[in-house]
């Protein structure tokens, strides 16, 4: 297929945004782990593997609730404590896991979810600010933003090279 047929699909699949092809691309249908929450640490892409960043997104709560919540229904893979910190991970199927922290568990691994199900409180610990939730995603292994999720990925900005 020539680059000039491939350029409508492409602007055709931006214009539509990732929440809307979430059953097309097994994409779980996803929501914020705390209702009403802002994002204070935005995720950044590693350059390589073993490259620094931020392989997730830091939320602030909107109030006083403290319920942590599946993003989306799944299985518990995880629950417990890391370090010094509690987490959550939940396989949500075709390669999606979300995990969150620092919580206060209130599930065990295994159990199943439903999207909105409470899966533990916010708690401390961790690289997160004192009172944020870090949420992480992967697909496949591989830490993707999980504002994709949503379809809240901001806008791309091309910078000048060198």
């Amino acid at each position: 297929m020539a680059l000039r047929s491939r350029v409508p699909v492409l602007v055709l699949l931006a214009v539509i945004g990732a929440a809307a092809l979430a059953p097309a691309t097994g994409m779980p249908e996803w929501d914020l782990p705390l209702e009403g929450a802002t994002v204070v640490a935005p995720f950044r892409a590693p350059a390589h593997d073993y490259g620094p960043g931020h392989r997730g997104i830091d939320l602030a709560p909107a109030g006083t609730d403290d319920a942590v919540t599946a993003p989306a229904s799944g299985t518990v893979l995880f629950a417990g404590v890391v370090v010094d910190r509690g987490v959550v991970t939940i396989d949500h199927g075709d390669g999606w896991v979300t995990s969150v922290e620092p919580v206060e568990p209130s599930v065990v691994a295994g159990e199943q979810v439903a999207a909105g199900d409470v899966v533990g409180a916010l708690s401390r610990g961790g690289h997160a600010a004192a009172g944020t939730l870090h949420v992480g995603v992967r697909h496949h292994g591989k830490y993707v933003n999980p504002l994709i999720l949503l379809g809240r990925v901001p806008r791309a900005v091309l910078l000048p090279c060198c």
